[in-house]
C-alpha cells in the first residue's frame, strides 16, 4: 500500500499554540547543553524561547515580534515561512526518506543538487568545479578540506606538504580540526588546540592593524603578504593549504580591502599551495553572487559551504572541489578513505535544489548586488555620524560597525565594560536581533528583506544606539 495517500500534505503554522516561557526555561536549564553557552548564567536568565517565524522576523513566547537582522544564524536566506521548502522535504520524506551513499550507491536528490552547484559555481581563470563532496554542515565540511589537501599532496609524490594556514580571529567551526583552522583563542584554550600542523597569521582588520597613514589598499597588500612571510618561514615544500574566509564572519564582519585578495592569489600561485574558500557565510547571495570568489575574482581549488543552500530549513554542507584537486583523487586515489552518514541526505538535497531554484526564480543574489545592497550600504554608511559609531561598513548583505568611547580620538571602551552586550541587550528589548562581536555590533539579514524593511531595521538600529549611549552616560561611562 502507498502510504502517501493516507497522509496529509503538511500545513505551515504561521502561530505556534500559546507556552508556558517558565516551565520550557526549567526544562531547557535541565536537559539542553547549548553550543557556544555560559550554561550557569543561562540558568540564571533563562533562554529566550523562539516559536515561530515568517518572512524576516521572528515571534518568542511572549509573543514579541522581532525583527531578524542576523538571517538565524548568517542562514535563512531566503526567509522564513517558505512553504514550497516544506512541501519538498515531505515528498522527499515519503518517497526516499534516506539512504546512505557509501557501497557505489547514490540517490536521484543528491545528484540533481550536484549537477545544479557545478552549473552555479563561475569558472574564475579557467578553474572549473564541476564536482562536490556532501556534508551535514560547514565544520564537517573544513574537516573534509583538511583531509582532501593532505591526500591531494600524498597523491601527489609530497606527503611533507601538511601545513595549512589560516588566519587570527577566522571561524571555520567547532570540531577539532575546524576550531583548529579557526583562529579563535577562547576556542584555542578549551581542547589544546589547534591540532598539529595548523597555523595562522593576521587579519586583514583595517582598523585594528593597519599602521598610522597607511592607506586602506596599502594595508590590503602588506596583509596579505603576512601569508608569504608564513610559508617562507615554515618551508614552501611543507605547506599544502591556505585557507581563508572571504569576508570574515563570525569575527565580526572584518572585510578586507580590495588589494588583499589579488595578493594573496599571487602568493599561494607563486608557491603552489592550494586555496580554499571557507563560504560557508558568503556563498548564496549573501555578498551578491552565488560564490563570493567571484566578487573578489580570485581561483581557489576547494569552496566550504552550508548554511544558505537550504535557506537553514534543514542541515546540509559540502566542499565545491575544483578540477585541480578532483582529477587527482578520481585518477591517481582509490579509495578515499573518509565520509559521513548523511553525505547527500536525499532530503536534504532536495530542500537545497528547491531553495537554489527558489532563490534562483526571484533573483535574490542579483538583487543584493544591484538593489538591496547598494541601499543598505548607503543607509548603514548614515550610522557614521552617530557619536558611537565609528567604521559602518556594509559587503552585499553583511555589516558591521565598531562602538567607541571617542570618535576623534579613536578611544575604545574599556573591554570588561561589554558595551557590545549592553548595546545587543537594548536590540533585543527593542524588536532587533543584531550581533555583539567584542565592540563591533554585526547583521546579516534574510536576502529577502526590501528597502521598507532595511529602513525599519535601520530606525531600531539608531533607536538601540541612542538607548546604548544613554545607558553608559547614565552610568558615568561617557564623558
Amino acid at each position: 500500500m502507498n502510504t502517501s495517500t493516507l497522509i496529509a500534505p503538511p500545513v505551515l503554522v504561521q502561530r505556534a499554540e500559546k507556552h508556558d516561557t517558565q516551565a520550557i526555561q526549567a526544562l531547557d536549564s535541565a536537559h539542553f547543553l547549548h553550543p557556544f553557552t555560559d550554561h550557569g548564567d543561562l540558568a540564571t536568565r533563562g533562554a529566550r524561547v523562539i516559536t515561530h517565524a515568517d518572512d524576516i522576523y521572528v515571534w518568542d513566547s511572549e509573543g514579541h515580534k522581532i525583527l531578524d537582522g542576523m538571517s538565524g544564524l548568517w542562514c535563512v536566506n531566503a526567509g522564513y515561512g517558505r512553504k514550497e521548502l516544506a512541501d519538498v522535504a515531505y515528498r522527499q520524506m515519503m518517497t526516499l526518506p534516506f539512504y546512505n551513499s557509501f557501497f557505489q550507491t547514490t540517490n536521484v536528490p543528491a545528484v540533481q543538487l550536484a549537477t545544479k552547484l557545478a552549473q552555479l559555481a563561475p569558472q574564475v581563470g579557467g578553474r572549473r568545479f564541476e564536482h562536490v563532496f556532501f556534508s551535514s554542515s560547514g565544520s564537517e565540511s573544513n574537516d573534509t578540506n583538511v583531509r582532501l589537501a593532505r591526500r591531494y599532496w600524498d597523491l601527489m609524490g609530497q606527503p611533507q606538504r601538511k601545513v595549512i594556514i589560516s588566519r587570527h580571529n577566522a571561524y571555520h567551526g567547532s570540531t577539532m580540526a575546524g576550531a583548529s583552522l579557526g583562529g579563535m583563542s577562547g576556542m584555542h584554550a578549551q581542547g589544546d588546540l589547534p591540532i598539529p600542523n595548523i597555523v595562522h597569521i593576521g587579519q586583514p582588520y583595517f582598523f585594528e592593524n593597519a599602521d598610522p597613514g597607511e592607506s586602506r589598499d596599502e594595508f590590503g597588500v602588506r596583509a596579505a603578504r603576512w601569508l608569504e612571510e608564513k610559508i617562507l618561514e615554515i618551508g614552501p615544500h611543507k605547506v599544502a593549504a591556505f585557507i581563508a574566509e572571504p569576508v570574515q564572519g563570525a569575527g565580526g564582519v572584518i572585510i578586507p580591502p580590495e588589494t588583499y585578495w589579488p595578493e594573496i592569489q599571487r602568493i599561494v600561485d607563486r608557491y603552489g599551495i592550494l586555496l580554499i574558500s571557507d563560504e560557508v557565510i558568503c556563498a548564496f547571495g549573501r555578498l551578491g553572487h552565488w560564490f563570493a570568489y567571484e566578487k573578489f575574482g580570485y581561483r581557489p581549488d576547494m569552496v566550504t559551504f552550508a548554511k544558505g543552500v537550504t535557506s537553514g530549513y534543514i542541515p546540509l554542507g559540502g566542499v565545491m572541489v575544483g578540477d585541480r584537486v578532483a582529477q587527482v583523487l578520481i585518477d591517481k586515489g582509490g579509495e578515499f578513505n573518509h565520509g559521513y552518514t548523511y553525505s547527500g541526505h536525499p532530503v536534504a538535497c532536495a530542500v537545497a535544489l528547491a531553495n537554489l531554484e527558489l532563490m534562483e526564480r526571484e533573483g535574490l543574489p542579483q538583487r543584493v548586488r544591484e538593489d538591496t545592497g547598494p541601499y543598505l550600504a548607503e543607509r548603514f554608511a548614515e550610522l557614521n555620524r552617530h557619536p558611537l559609531v565609528t567604521e559602518a561598513e556594509t559587503c552585499g548583505f553583511v555589516a558591521g560597525l565598531v562602538l567607541v568611547k571617542n570618535k576623534a580620538r579613536r578611544e575604545m571602551f574599556d573591554p570588561e565594560l561589554a558595551v557590545g552586550m549592553i548595546c545587543r541587550g537594548h536590540c533585543f528589548r527593542n524588536g532587533l536581533i543584531m550581533r555583539a562581536v567584542g565592540d563591533r555590533m554585526i547583521i546579516a539579514p534574510p536576502l529577502t528583506m526590501s528597502r521598507a524593511q532595511i529602513d525599519e531595521m535601520m530606525a531600531l538600529i539608531v533607536r538601540c544606539l541612542d538607548a546604548t549611549m544613554a545607558e553608559l552616560a547614565s552610568s558615568g561611562q561617557l564623558a
